[in-house]
């Protein structure tokens, strides 16, 4: 399987990729400061034409650089969509170990982690897409993925844990992301119940999906699929979610680095996942919920099989099950559906 950061639409050999990606790194720790040209190319092992070119493909592939006599260039911006280069230049900074891959397009990126896990790629790894063309929810919901400078993702892991310490894993990727989130851009995010985050004016931004191949007594395989409104206005979504869905962008009303926020996400949630597999990940989960909960104290309706179950949110159990207080103050335990908010 190819490298972390080699991509489907590449831009040449492994090699060609690999010292775009060097040389990307090299800018993004000279922090705005010129990098030079000989330097590089000494530090890289390559010829200065060499160095010359790549950077011209890269130019073309949307990076801006300006060069500053007898002091080397400057990297003054980035494309506006996830690049397989700089993600791996980022990546490496924040010294990601597991295999991530960006694709050009992809039916759904679980449903390529699912099929890479079956023909026995190493895991952990990370599969992305630029774009899905059946990109999918709960409950067999399409997700819209198409605009490139979002975040398409999927990690897949072979735990074998027992399948009963798999109830809260969906909610604490979720909400180790808002922790996440909260610290990196200052945003906090909402997590509903059971797999939605959502910006502070209720607008849904990410999506999570878990699926899992069971044994009798363990998890073989898991697969986290997550979809992630990183840009897009209102406007710029279907009309049958306009009214609901948002975007990272959109609720901090400025424009974020898409490539180092792509790749940021990506560690904090590999990290998330080795908290849950040594179990640590028990010590803050209560208090994160009770941080980012948004159906606390709400009336609801729960559905899914069977008729619905109304009642007010009371929090959830140490697996990650909602607790319902209904009719007469009695306690409910509801441990999957569908929840929809109850009109005073």
């Amino acid at each position: 399987m190819p490298r972390r950061g080699a991509t489907s639409d590449s831009t040449g050999s492994d090699v060609m990729a690999a010292l775009d990606s060097s040389i990307l790194l090299a800018f993004l720790k000279a922090d705005g400061e010129p990098v030079s040209g000989d330097r590089l190319a000494k530090e890289l092992g390559v010829s200065r034409v060499a160095i010359w070119s790549r950077m011209e493909r890269l130019r073309a592939d949307g990076f801006t650089f300006k060069a500053s006599t007898r002091k080397g260039y400057e990297l003054k911006s980035v494309p506006r969509e996830i690049n397989a280069a700089l993600l791996d230049a980022h990546l490496r900074r924040l010294k990601v170990s597991p295999a991530v891959e960006l694709l050009a397009e992809v039916d759904s990126t679980n449903s390529e982690a699912e099929r890479r896990l079956a023909v026995g790629q190493e895991a952990p790894f990370a599969v992305l897409a630029r774009s899905q063309r059946a990109g999918r929810g709960r409950l067999g919901r399409k997700w819209h993925s198409t605009q490139a400078g979002n975040l398409y993702l999927s990690l897949a892991f072979r735990p074998f844990i027992p399948p009963e310490r798999l109830k809260p894993f969906t909610l604490w990727m979720g909400l180790a992301l808002c922790a996440h989130v909260e610290k990196s851009l200052g945003l906090k995010l909402g997590l509903k119940w059971p797999n939605d985050l959502q910006s502070p004016d209720g607008r849904k931004v990410a999506g999570m999906l878990t699926e899992a191949r069971l044994d009798a007594d363990s998890v073989r395989e898991l697969v986290f699929g997550l979809g992630l409104n990183f840009t897009g206005q209102p406007k710029d979504f279907p009309a049958e979610i306009r009214a609901t869905a948002g975007s990272f962008e959109a609720a901090l009303g400025e424009p974020i680095d898409i490539n180092r926020e792509a790749a940021a996400v990506i560690a904090a949630l590999f990290q998330a996942w080795e908290q849950f597999e040594e179990g640590t990940w028990s010590r803050s989960f209560r208090k994160l919920w009770q941080h980012h909960d948004v159906l606390a104290g709400k009336s609801v309706r729960v559905g899914l099989r069977g008729d619905p179950i109304a009642g007010i949110v009371d929090g959830i159990d140490e697996e990650g099950s909602l607790i319902l207080r209904t009719g007469g103050g009695r306690k409910t335990i509801v441990s999957s559906g569908e929840v929809t908010l109850r009109k005073p």
